[in-house]
């Protein structure tokens, strides 16, 4: 999704697209089996010392050594407003079963105490498990990866809405309608990507909506200082193709909760063009202009930039343009509030994070929404 100008490293490029305004909620209890009931709480809203239930994300894991050789593994566990970093000695109780057990990316359940060392915020493990959808109906989607407050039917309401005000032109509205209404259940339920960001369900809708809502300003600011070479920029166009930009989404990812949720198209072959295959199957039942629908199926090919980011071809009109910065600003802006966001460190930021670079947070408060 990222250009090399803003300068994310090429590891993480493929699975950074996670996370919007996380929800107040910090306690709920579930009914569970034989008439029991459980608390389950964030890992965010944990005092020092107290002990709790929660689901979290083990966002890395990395095989160190001390100055003296011992081994260890420095681990990081997430959830929507919070991340906490230590070690895993390999001869204590948890270090064979972080070895060969614990997956990057994937969402565990995990009973800890929070508490504080001389080295920072660690969490003292009771109990640890994965994640299993089939178990653990408790687990808030909020609390873990964040989320926007409007449910996914509503925000799907939202860019229908947005689509049919916004697009002007009949045959591509006619077209992207055609293709929401089509995939609406796949729509509010995949995530935009499997780690980092959006990657929650429905995180797909949130991240267009709001890649939308920039392509078309963009689209209309451009368009006034074109108004004497109106036919260089269509701004139908631009709006078409960063609703759809993404659309190939709905059959790359399966899961928000492990990494290896990618179907098998979607790694064989990938979301733009499988974006492409969708959107050139809905038009052989939509009459459409040949160009316009070869324009639009170039926005959706090029709109990770570059070639080596993804891209089948560079964007080579200024509605491709317009789309492939749109998006590149949505996940630069939402990456970067996301680590402003955590409640760790003073008025900087530290570099740990897909940036790689620290961000000044200043001493004025962070709102949760």
């Amino acid at each position: 999704m990222f250009t090399q100008v803003f300068g994310l490293a090429r590891p993480q490029l493929r699975d950074v697209i996670y996370h919007a305004i996380p929800c107040v909620i910090t306690t709920r209890e579930v009914p569970q089996a034989m008439g029991t009931t459980k608390k389950v709480t964030a890992l965010a809203d944990l005092e020092v010392g107290q002990e709790g239930e929660f689901f979290a994300v083990l966002s890395s894991k990395e095989e160190l050594k001390t100055r003296d050789g011992k081994p260890y593994f420095r681990v990081t566990f997430r959830d929507a407003r919070r991340q906490v970093s230590f070690p895993i000695w390999i001869d204590s109780r948890w270090g064979e079963e972080c070895r060969h057990n614990w997956v990057v990316g994937r969402c565990y359940r995990l009973r800890a105490m929070y508490q504080e060392s001389a080295f920072g915020p660690e969490l003292n493990i009771r109990h640890i498990e994965e994640y299993c959808p089939e178990r653990d109906k408790d687990l808030l989607p909020e609390l873990v990866f964040g989320g926007p407050k409007q449910a996914p039917a509503e925000l799907f309401a939202q860019l229908r809405r947005f689509v049919d005000t916004q697009l002007q032109d009949a045959e591509l509205k006619q077209l992207v309608l055609t293709l929401l209404d089509q995939h609406r259940a796949k729509w509010c339920h995949t995530p935009a990507s499997t780690r980092l960001h959006y990657a929650y369900p429905g995180g797909l809708l949130f991240h267009t909506l709001r890649v939308a809502e920039n392509a078309a300003m963009l689209a209309e600011a451009y368009a006034k200082r074109l108004q004497e070479n109106r036919p260089l920029l269509d701004p139908s166009l631009v709006v078409a193709g960063a609703v759809l930009h993404d659309i190939g989404k709905l059959l790359e990812l399966d899961s928000p909760y492990q990494p290896d949720a990618e179907s098998a198209a979607g790694g064989l072959i990938g979301h733009l063009v499988l974006g492409r295959d969708l959107l050139r199957e809905a038009a052989r039942h939509i009459p459409i202009n040949p160009e316009k629908l070869l324009r639009l199926e170039h926005i959706l090919l090029s709109h990770h930039g570059q070639a080596d980011l993804g891209a089948v071809r560079p964007p080579m009109t200024l509605e491709a343009l317009l789309v492939q910065y749109a998006n590149d600003l949505d996940v630069r802006f939402e990456l970067v509030r996301q680590i402003l966001m955590d409640k760790s460190g003073g008025l900087w930021t530290s570099d740990r994070n897909p940036l790689r670079q620290r961000f000044y947070r200043g001493s004025l408060p962070l709102e949760d929404s």
